[in-house]
């Protein structure tokens, strides 16, 4: 029997667009590697105005799903900015 001769006059079910990947939810459109796409061969802890935008405001290293880097980037990426704070180019933390 369908639904609606089961129970005159009842809500229909809605279901969520998109595949049934549940409510509300949506593709993202992938991030690519900013350091892929310039071919960076190294990643220069001296460039501290780079490097402050995979910083946050806190003074914490951004996530790859934040930022889009690449797993080899990121951790290159990572040495950098914490061989920039022991020079003192970035914060350790925000004061």
């Amino acid at each position: 029997m369908d639904r609606m001769e089961e129970a005159p006059g009842a809500e229909m079910e809605t279901r969520s667009e998109g595949g049934g990947r549940g409510r509300g939810s949506y593709i993202r459109k992938p991030r690519v590697c900013q350091f892929c796409i310039e071919k960076a061969t190294v990643i220069d802890y001296k460039q501290g105005d780079m490097l402050r935008k995979f910083v946050m405001e806190r003074g914490k290293i951004r996530p790859r799903r934040q930022t889009g880097t690449c797993a080899h980037h990121q951790r290159a990426l990572a040495v950098a900015i914490k061989r920039a704070r022991h020079l003192a180019l970035l914060p350790f933390a925000d004061d």
